[in-house]
């Protein structure tokens, strides 16, 4: 038999094929027919043509096909009893892109941040064939090409992709796929900086958490020390303490594996606490006073040192800098030396610290001396040693000191010589010597010492 009808059919459009024969057997047993066809959506129909015109038994099928008939066979057969002969028809139903799939690799296990993922378009059937491609991440155009690679994948290319396979018929349209990004990361609300007090939220997030939230398990870490774990993806400070400051990471687990996030710095700000104000008096070496004024504040304070109301020292804004003094200041510490010390360096001294958040201040009473008893080598000492005793008095004195001696609150001795001499001491000098310095400022006594001889 023989096939004729259009080389293509166009989907959805009724078309018919005819298988014929060249001859006619009326009384006899030949039998046309066609096979493979839907009988649901086809119809078949016959005619014999017995006439000058010619002479042929013609068999038409007329159907409606859809595009998973192209490139189906359908059968014309002729049989005679058990003698058979046919002809095949290959379908060519034109159809837009049909049956478009997203293939994602890799396809199973977690997908980090920088790993190489490939999503690929792949179309079931089209005819004409796919002239183009259109590649949508949640919604947005993002591709071109058959393949959408990415060669170190994101946090952000987290989201759901779908393609469109084009011809010249039309547009097949893929359905969304996930690309799930296993990629943890915290985040601080109000913010990373808060000050003490505040409701602060850590939150660790790994993309598209919502639609999986019984899978996951948090463990939290605060300076790389274990803190706490479950399936809570937030750690909740109802009002944040200076001792909740530090770095904090998270661990989130799945069923495929786990990612731990970097870490973030959460900051607490507070205002200055009680500062620790501390006094020196040194002799050896001249005479020097050293104030030191230490604080916790977060910001860092500003640091003033002042003397009955009279700022010495800040570390703000600079003081003008006077002869006798030496300031040093570092992180919430200010540092004010006072050499050559005397009466007048007598007082009540203050620090004051201050920052965005409020101020603090403490305050201490300083007395310094004018005379001030030193004994070489030593103030207990073996019989028939060298002893030497040496009155320091204040060095900001125009004229020259006059210096007496006592011992055991007896006078011994007073002259321009600052130092009493023992060359070869006895047990006899032994006592509670003290030296009073006497100028046209005034004088003033050092304290008892008492020398003890061995």
């Amino acid at each position: 038999p023989s096939v004729t009808g259009s080389e293509e059919q166009s989907e959805g459009e009724r078309s018919s094929l005819e298988c014929s024969t060249p001859y006619v057997c009326p009384w006899g047993d030949i039998v046309l027919r066609w096979e493979g066809y839907d009988p649901q959506v086809s119809a078949v129909s016959g005619r014999s043509q017995l006439d000058p015109g010619g002479v042929g038994q013609h068999l038409t099928l007329s159907s409606s096909f859809s595009w998973k008939d192209h490139s189906k066979k359908l059968l014309c057969q002729v049989s005679d009893g058990s003698r058979k002969a046919s002809t095949e028809a290959v379908l060519r139903v034109r159809h837009a892109p049909r049956d478009t799939r997203v293939a994602l690799s890799p396809s199973s296990g977690n997908i980090r941040v920088g790993d190489a993922v490939s999503l690929s378009c792949q179309v079931g059937s089209s005819h004409p064939p796919v002239s183009g491609y259109r590649w949508y991440k949640d919604g947005v155009a993002v591709g071109t090409e058959r393949v959408l690679a990415l060669p170190g994948v994101r946090r952000q290319d987290h989201g759901r992709y779908h393609c469109e396979a084009q011809n010249a018929l039309g547009a097949g349209v893929s359905p969304a796929v996930t690309l799930r990004v296993f990629s943890a990361e915290i985040s601080a609300s109000p913010a990373a900086e808060v000050r003490e007090g505040t409701a602060t939220t850590l939150s660790c997030d790994v993309p598209g958490r919502e639609g999986h939230p019984r899978e996951l398990n948090y463990t939290w870490y605060r300076n790389s020390a274990w803190l706490k774990e479950g399936t809570a993806h937030t750690l909740l400070f109802p009002a944040v303490a200076a001792g909740d400051a530090g770095y904090y990471s998270c661990k989130v687990t799945n069923s495929q594996g786990s990612d731990t996030s970097q870490a973030i710095s959460l900051s607490v700000t507070y205002p200055p606490r009680i500062p620790s104000l501390t006094l020196f008096q040194e002799t050896q070496g001249g005479r020097l006073v050293i104030v030191r004024c230490t604080v916790d504040s977060h910001p860092p304070a500003t640091l003033a040192i002042d003397r009955d109301g009279a700022v010495l020292a800040t570390s703000g804004a600079q003081v003008a800098p006077r002869q006798r003094l030496g300031v040093a200041a570092s992180r919430n510490a200010l540092r004010l030396e006072i050499r050559d010390a005397g009466p007048r360096d007598s007082g009540k001294y203050g620090c004051t610290a201050s920052n965005a958040h409020g101020n603090a201040s403490a305050t201490k009473v300083l007395v310094t001396r004018a005379a001030e008893l030193l004994i070489q080598p030593s103030a207990e000492v073996p019989e028939g040693t060298t002893v030497t005793l040496t009155c320091v008095g204040t060095g900001d004195t125009a004229e020259e000191p006059l210096y007496a001696w006592y011992r055991n609150s007896r006078r011994l001795q007073e002259s321009s010589v600052p130092t009493l001499r023992f060359p070869s001491i006895r047990g006899d000098d032994a006592g509670a010597f003290q030296c009073r310095v006497r100028s046209s400022n005034g004088s003033d006594a050092s304290e008892v010492i008492p020398l003890r001889v061995l």
